[in-house]
C-alpha cells in the first residue's frame, strides 16, 4: 500500500463520504482524489520523477495534507518540515534530502524567504494560498499540469523523509518506506477499537503523529476533522459538535484538557479512543484521565525511526479482568506488538532478562530503511542487527514495556544514575503541578545537580520546599532535586513535548524568565 492507496480505499468505501473537515467546511473522498490527482499532474509538469523529493512547510491544511497523496500518487518522496524549526535547521533538512519542490503556505513566506537563495538544488517553490514574488502560485501550479493523468512506483519503496531535529547536532533524515507506513497502519488497526466508521480529531501537527494516524482512519473511510492551532477548549466543543471517535494528544496536553473548566460539562461520549503518547504520562493524570474523560485512554509507544506502534496498550488494557483499574500498568508503555521484536539490550549487546533495565532494541518491518545519506548513523543505530532506540527500559514478567528514560536524559549526580522521568512522575503526583521538566545541570561537588522547573496548575499554592518534601518521600533524597524553580509556562515543540534543551539554555544562562518565586 502506498499513502495514495489508503485514501483511495476510503474512495472505494464511499466517494460521497466526508473526508476532511476544517473550518465548517467538507471536502469529501471524491473531492480529495481529484485534487490529490491534480497535485501529481501539476508535479510531472515541473517533471517531478518517482524518487525525487517534495518538501511541505504548512500548518494543519486540508490542501496541504492532500499534497501527500499527490506526491505519493507519481512515486515521489514526502518530506515533512516543521515550520517551528529554526530556519537554519530546515535549510540542512532541505538540503540534505535533496528536496526538489517546496510546497509552502504564505504563513510561512518569511521562512522560505531567509533559506531560499542557500538552496539552489530546489528548482520549484510553490506558494499554497498567496502570490509570493518569484514563486508559483497555486492556480498557476495546478493549471500546468493541464488534464494529465501522472502516477508513477516509488523508488525502492521510499515514502518519506523525515528530519530527527538538530538539538544533537546535525540533523537526520529518517527513510521510512511504504512497507513501514503499511505496517503501522496494520498495527493500529488491530490493536485499537474500531467500533463504526471512525471520526478522527487532529490537533497536533500532521507533520508529526497526528498525520500518519490518518491512514488507518482513511482505509476505513473515515472522517478527519482538521484544527489549525492547538485550543484546548475548541478541542473538547468539536469532540461534541463532530461525534469525534479517534485522536491523538501528547501528555502535555492532555494535561491542558483536564485543568480545562469546561471538561465536566462537555459531552464526549463519542470517543472510542484517545491515544496517548510521545512522552511518558503520569500514572495519576492518567487515572484522572480515565475518570473524567472516559475509559478511553490509548497508549502507543513509538519514534521516527519505528513509527508509533512499538507497544501497545489498548483502553480495556488499562483494566484488571475485574474491571477495576490496573494501576500497576498505568506507567508502562503497554505490550510489545503483534509485529515488533522488542528486548531490553545491555552496552555490550546481550539481552537483558526480564526486570533489568537497558536500551530497547526492536526488530520488525515497523523498522525504517535506515538514514538518508548517513551510512555512519544507520550502522551505529542498528548495532547486533537490532534498532537502537536510545531508550531506558525493561520488561516485566507480564511482558509490559516500562521506558525509564532517554539515554541522553540519564542525570548522573554523586555517582548515582538518575532517570529524569522517575522524578517527574512523583512531582506531577502532587496534585497542584499541571507539568515539569527535570534536567541535571553541571555542579561542582555533585557532578550533575538534579534540577526541576515545574509549572503549577491555576490556583496551585504549594511552595518548592513542600515539593521537594513530596518528592523525597516517593523516590528518596538522592533522586530528590536540589533546586526546583517554578516557571509561569514552559518551553514547547510543535507536538506538545517539553522542550528540556530549551530549559537548560536558560538556566545554564542565568535567565529567569517565567520564573515565580
Amino acid at each position: 500500500m502506498r499513502l495514495s492507496d489508503f485514501l483511495d480505499k476510503g474512495a472505494s468505501i464511499d466517494p460521497k463520504a466526508p473526508c476532511l473537515t476544517t473550518d465548517g467546511a467538507t471536502l469529501s473522498y471524491e473531492q480529495v482524489q481529484s485534487l490529490s490527482a491534480e497535485i501529481a499532474a501539476g508535479l510531472a509538469a515541473r517533471r517531478v520523477k518517482p524518487g525525487d523529493k517534495v518538501a511541505i512547510i504548512s500548518g494543519n491544511d486540508p490542501t496541504a495534507f492532500t499534497c501527500v497523496f499527490g506526491i505519493s500518487r507519481i512515486g515521489a518522496v514526502w518530506c515533512p518540515i516543521n515550520p517551528r524549526n529554526e530556519a537554519s535547521e530546515n535549510r540542512e533538512l532541505l538540503e540534505l534530502s535533496d528536496c526538489r519542490v517546496v510546497i509552502f503556505a504564505s504563513a510561512y513566506a518569511e521562512l522560505v524567504d531567509r533559506i531560499r537563495a542557500d538552496l539552489p538544488m530546489v528548482g520549484t517553490w510553490v506558494c499554497l494560498d498567496g502570490e509570493q514574488k518569484g514563486v508559483l502560485g497555486w492556480e498557476e501550479f495546478l493549471g500546468a499540469g493541464g488534464n494529465r493523468q501522472a502516477s508513477g512506483a516509488p523508488v525502492g519503496d521510499l515514502a518519506m523523509v523525515v528530519g530527527t531535529g538538530g538539538t544533537t547536532g546535525r540533523p537526520k533524515g529518517v527513510m521510512l518506506s511504504n512497507r513501514n507506513l503499511e505496517t503501522m497502519t496494520a498495527l493500529t488497526l488491530m490493536s485499537y477499537p474500531f467500533a463504526k466508521r471512525p471520526v478522527y480529531l487532529a490537533m497536533a501537527p500532521l507533520t508529526h503523529a497526528a498525520g500518519v494516524l490518518c491512514f488507518p482512519i482513511l482505509s476505513l473511510g473515515g472522517e478527519i476533522v482538521i484544527m489549525r492551532g492547538a485550543d484546548v477548549a475548541a478541542f473538547l466543543a468539536k469532540v461534541e459538535e463532530h461525534g469525534v471517535t479517534h485522536s491523538f494528544l501528547p501528555p502535555t496536553i492532555v494535561y491542558m484538557i483536564l485543568a480545562e473548566e469546561g471538561l465536566d460539562s462537555t459531552d464526549l461520549s463519542s470517543l472510542e479512543c484517545l491515544w496517548y503518547g510521545a512522552a511518558p504520562m503520569s500514572p495519576v493524570r492518567l487515572e484522572e484521565a480515565i475518570e473524567r474523560i472516559g475509559p478511553i485512554m490509548a497508549q502507543l509507544f513509538g519514534q521516527t525511526e519505528a513509527p508509533m506502534m512499538i507497544s501497545t496498550m489498548a483502553p480495556q488494557d488499562h483494566f484488571l479482568p475485574d474491571g477495576s483499574l490496573a494501576k500497576g500498568r498505568l506507567s508502562s508503555a503497554g505490550r510489545p506488538s503483534p509485529l515488533c521484536t522488542v528486548e531490553v539490550m545491555s552496552a555490550d549487546g546481550e539481552i537483558l532478562p526480564r526486570g533489568e533495565r537497558g536500551e530497547i532494541v526492536v526488530r520488525g518491518s515497523l523498522v525504517m530503511e535506515g538514514y538518508y545519506k548517513n551510512p555512519e548513523a544507520t550502522d551505529e543505530a542498528t548495532r547486533f542487527g537490532w534498532h537502537h532506540t536510545g531508550d531506558i527500559g525493561y520488561l516485566d514478567e507480564d511482558n509490559y514495556l516500562f521506558v525509564v528514560d532517554r539515554a541522553k536524559d540519564m542525570i548522573i549526580t554523586g555517582g548515582f544514575n538518575v532517570y529524569s522521568t522517575e522524578v517527574e512522575q512523583a512531582l506531577l503526583s502532587q496534585p497542584d503541578v499541571q507539568d515539569c521538566a527535570v534536567i541535571g545541570l553541571p555542579d561542582e561537588h555533585w557532578g550533575e545537580m538534579v534540577t526541576a522547573v515545574v509549572q503549577l496548575r491555576r490556583g496551585g499554592e504549594v511552595t518548592m520546599e513542600d515539593l521537594r518534601d513530596h518528592v523525597k518521600a516517593r523516590v528518596g533524597s538522592i533522586k530528590t532535586p536540589k533546586r526546583i524553580d517554578a516557571w509561569s509556562d514552559l518551553p514547547r515543540s510543535k507536538v506538545g513535548k517539553v522542550l528540556k534543551v530549551d530549559i537548560r539554555n536558560e538556566l545554564v544562562d542565568g535567565g529567569t524568565a517565567g520564573l515565580s518565586p
